[in-house]
């Protein structure tokens, strides 16, 4: 199916736009709550709609969706302020603009989806190992690389066997479709029920009443912050973390994260966390160096591996705590971008309606109509929710932000 060419259509080329970038959001959003050994390993399903994007959109909007898709993620995930900001923004860079290359260069007839998706994971891959081994686990970085480029290339192909198939049957693709109500029948995205969160029991450690203590948590804490200030304490306390040169100061620091983003009532489990943090540190002593502290036969722990590992482990976990207390989903960036972003996220709230119409059977035409739907002038989350009035941090909210920033800093006062 040839698609039709939005180059000259730019009103069409923004809606577009912040369409592809809402579905990367919320395919990303998936991929966020799959489990994974490691931080920075993705699936790669969120860039599907890059891959749809090839044939549709010109050079320059092309990268708007690759910026609405990289900063779009770290503010879903709350990865703003950690190196997998730079791994997602490396990845997605180098994997999208080979795809882009080639698929120019080559055709649709030469070479498919399947193929470019491909070469992007191989590509994408190839980079964020490269930023591994100087970011996380050194030269023992080996290790992963058979079983991540393994997953990389099995993901690719089925994502690009789904991309061909999506383009082949889409009518939101080909651009000359209108949406076909159903006769008396109601949308998907109506009201959702509300949903109590009253425990069952009266015993504390019911998980009914650890949701209602987050949320409590939560809530305070929205009441307390506007989504700008918080980003701006965050971008204050980040290079007292990344610059720290002393290893036990940093898992003080990394402490204190956690226990910043565990007020703003962000979902975390502890025992991945300290898996994650065991992990990289055991990939470091890998790859011994320094004083030896002890050995089981052949197997030497020394000092320099054991502190490298901790440091890098806690460095990386911390900036994500750090990530997911100062960045919000309330958050504005400004100019045309950050507008761009800001529909894409409204356009977000309207999938997230929608999404339990999306089964096994009906998936491409699910995703298809939902496309064609949000296309149509007036329609869509961009009309459905008005921007909300900018708001701002409390008085108590400033002081509590600004003791953190100090408390973030005050180790670099007894580091000789």
């Amino acid at each position: 199916m040839t698609p039709v060419s939005w180059t000259a259509q730019p009103g069409k080329t923004r809606k577009t736009l912040a369409i592809l970038g809402a579905f990367c959001l919320f395919l990303s959003t998936v991929e966020y709550l799959i489990p994974k050994p490691i931080p920075f390993m993705r699936i790669g399903i969120a860039n599907l709609p890059l891959m749809l994007a090839l044939d549709i959109l010109p050079l320059k909007s092309f990268l708007l969706l690759l910026g609405i898709k990289v900063i779009g993620q770290g503010i879903i995930s709350g990865t703003l302020f950690s190196y997998i900001l730079l791994f997602s923004l490396t990845g997605t860079c180098v994997s999208a603009l080979s795809m882009f290359a080639l698929r120019r260069f080559w055709g649709p007839k030469r070479i498919g989806m399947a193929g470019i998706s491909v070469l992007g994971a191989l590509l994408s891959n190839g980079a964020q190992l490269a930023l591994a081994r100087f970011f996380i686990f050194g030269q023992s970085v080996r290790y992963i690389v058979p079983p991540f480029l393994a997953m990389g290339l099995v993901t690719a192909l089925v994502l690009g066997l789904f991309c061909e198939c999506f383009i082949r049957r889409s009518r939101w693709y080909a651009g000359d479709a209108v949406l076909e109500k159903e006769e008396g029948g109601e949308r998907s995205g109506g009201q959702q029920p509300h949903t109590s969160y009253a425990p069952s029991s009266l015993w504390f450690f019911s998980p009914q009443t650890w949701k209602i203590f987050r949320e409590r948590r939560r809530g305070m804490y929205e009441r307390l912050f506007s989504g700008e200030e918080l980003c701006l304490a965050g971008l204050l306390m980040m290079p007292a973390m990344v610059f720290n040169p002393n290893t036990y100061f940093r898992v003080l620091q990394f402490l204190f994260f956690w226990f910043f983003a565990w007020l703003s009532g962000k979902k975390n489990n502890p025992l991945i966390t300290i898996l994650i943090i065991l992990g990289i540190t055991a990939f470091n002593l890998t790859v011994p160096y320094g004083q030896v502290l002890f050995s089981f036969g052949p197997v030497r722990i020394t000092a320099g591996a054991l502190l490298g590992g901790i440091q890098r482990a806690v460095t990386l976990e911390a900036l994500i705590m750090l990530s997911r207390a100062t960045i919000r989903h309330d958050l504005r960036l400004p100019g045309s971008f950050g507008k761009l972003i800001g529909e894409s996220f409204r356009i977000l709230a309207c999938i997230r309606k929608r999404k339990q119409g999306f089964t096994r059977k009906n998936l491409v035409t699910a995703i298809d109509n939902l496309m064609i739907e949000l296309s149509e002038p007036g329609e869509g989350a961009a009309a459905e929710t008005p921007s909300a009035p900018r708001r701002h941090s409390t008085a108590m909210g400033r002081i509590i932000l600004g003791a953190a920033a100090v408390l973030a800093w005050l180790p670099w006062l007894f580091i000789p």
